[in-house]
């Protein structure tokens, strides 16, 4: 069971805070790797999702304004990243 924020539930115009998925999976993101098949594996083990899930999740979450506020240097990271591949095509 998630607690509540110390104010209570999130009124009607109040977004409800990320999910522990989203907050998982921005976690992944933080973490720096040795290369692709160990970033792979623990999305499996940790998440229990597909890769594929794992970045279609992700690619929501940084447009998600609940998730710059929770790790704006993250979030600010992965949009600097995908705008550069946007460019390149």
């Amino acid at each position: 069971m998630t607690a509540l924020p110390p104010n209570g539930p999130p009124g009607p115009d109040e977004p409800a805070p990320l999910s522990d998925r989203d907050r998982a999976v921005l976690a992944v993101e933080r973490q720096s790797w040795a290369g692709p098949g160990a970033k792979e594996r623990a999305i499996r083990e940790r998440l229990g999702i597909s890769p594929t899930r794992y970045y279609q999740l992700l690619n929501s979450l940084l447009d998600d304004r609940r998730a710059l506020e929770e790790d704006p240097v993250t979030v600010n990271r992965l949009r600097r990243v995908r705008e550069a591949r946007r460019g390149r095509r």
